[in-house]
């Protein structure tokens, strides 16, 4: 392999601002230890509890926190770029975190916007390495768990799933249908220790992709909740501040994610073509096939970024979890993943039938990019959202 092409192999987007791959080197520190492990974690299905291990020991479980609440200080951009290159080591520690940074995002977002609370939730990310978890994915504006008024706060019953990273997690941000007396159904939003009575874990997590995620359900059987612990309340079947803000955080760290997965994949691809010998006297790199996927590869992954980019720029530094920024947050998502997907399936044709076999890469990528098309808001749902946009229309129901 020449130098030219070994320079090639890894392939990573293109800092917009000048700090914006400030902690990708960290990420890329984690992801050549995770990338080791990954593969034993997705054959026995099994957590990865020694990355998280490394996570909270490295400063990266802190990533988001604000410097001055002892933190890395890191913007979402940031995390964007230093998620995708954790991905390209390890999809499912990727895809884990994602779902505690945009926890912390959004907090840092309520800190800034007069919201005291948050600090106390940062500070322990900060000082005892808490994990946060959700199920706001499995639960939307609908969400089927029940809380029941008691004496100082609720008592919450249901099952949640995509639980990721449930076995580390110390805190879980949930969901709950209260029927008020007065005000009818709304729906409760409220953080949950994983130390509470009546917190269980329900190992149901066998799935085709991001199988390290660890994903499992979750069942609250009569956990009580104080009243402080309810973090905001809205209409049943509507969304509101609260949850676009998880919105707003998550779709791009999620888009991170995917594209990271699939920049591996392009990197795994052109390593094994490029390190083919000659047959005959004829270069495999001379294929011209061989030199459009890799263009096409290559192409989807700058454009796909940019779209990301794009939708943080319009953002603007003082964005509010409104309509727009959950609109462009989404639109971008789609773009990623779906480009995500046909980037990793070009990979594997780029590969050719060494990609086949479990051992490779590629493989894992193939199955683990797919996950990307299930987070809310679905492709499709994405476009209706963008469509009643334009029309002028509510998209408050929609999930």
């Amino acid at each position: 392999m020449t130098a030219a092409i070994a320079q090639r192999t890894t392939f990573r987007p293109t800092p917009a601002l000048n700090d914006d791959d400030r902690f990708v080197p960290l990420a890329a520190e984690l992801a050549g230890e995770f990338a080791a492990r990954a593969a034993a974690h997705d054959h026995d299905n099994t957590f990865v509890e020694e990355n998280y291990v490394r996570i909270r020991s490295s400063g990266y479980s802190r990533l988001a926190v604000p410097e001055e609440l002892g933190g890395l200080g890191a913007s979402m951009r940031q995390v964007c770029y230093a998620q995708a290159e954790l991905a390209k080591g390890c999809g499912s520690t990727s895809l884990a975190t994602t779902m505690h940074h945009y926890n912390v995002l959004g907090q840092v977002w309520r800190l800034r916007n007069g919201i005291a609370a948050a600090e106390t939730v940062l500070r322990r990310v900060a000082e005892e390495g808490v994990i946060i978890m959700t199920s706001g994915g499995s639960d939307g504006i609908w969400p089927t768990t029940v809380a029941e008024r008691v004496e100082g706060g609720y008592r919450v019953t249901g099952r949640k799933i995509f639980c990721s990273q449930v076995p580390t997690a110390d805190l879980m941000t949930t969901m709950a249908r209260y029927d008020d007396p007065d005000e009818g159904t709304i729906v409760l939003l409220m953080a949950v220790p994983t130390s509470s009575e009546g917190f269980e874990i329900v190992e149901t997590w066998d799935t085709l992709g991001m199988r390290a995620t660890a994903s499992h359900d979750v069942q609250l059987t009569n956990v009580f909740v104080k009243d402080a612990q309810i973090v905001a309340r809205r209409p049943w079947g509507r969304s509101d501040t609260a949850l676009r803000n998880a919105a707003v955080h998550f779709a791009p760290l999620v888009a991170a994610t995917y594209w990271g997965v699939a920049a591996g994949a392009r990197d795994e691809a052109v390593r094994m073509i490029a390190s083919r010998p000659s047959r005959n006297g004829v270069n495999p790199l001379d294929d011209p096939l061989l030199q459009r996927r890799v263009g096409e590869m290559d192409a989807r992954l700058r454009t796909s970024w940019w779209s990301l980019l794009g939708a943080l720029n319009e953002f603007g530094d003082d964005y509010k979890p409104d309509e727009r920024t959950s609109n462009l947050s989404m639109i971008a998502k789609r773009d990623v993943v779906l480009n995500a997907i046909e980037v990793v399936d070009l990979a594997m044709e780029t590969a050719g039938g060494p990609a086949f076999f479990r051992r490779s890469p590629i493989e894992r990528a193939y199955r683990d990019v797919r996950a990307g098309a299930f987070h809310p808001f679905t492709p499709e749902k994405t476009l209706i959202h963008s469509g009643r946009m334009a029309l002028d229309l509510s998209v408050d129901d929609i999930w």
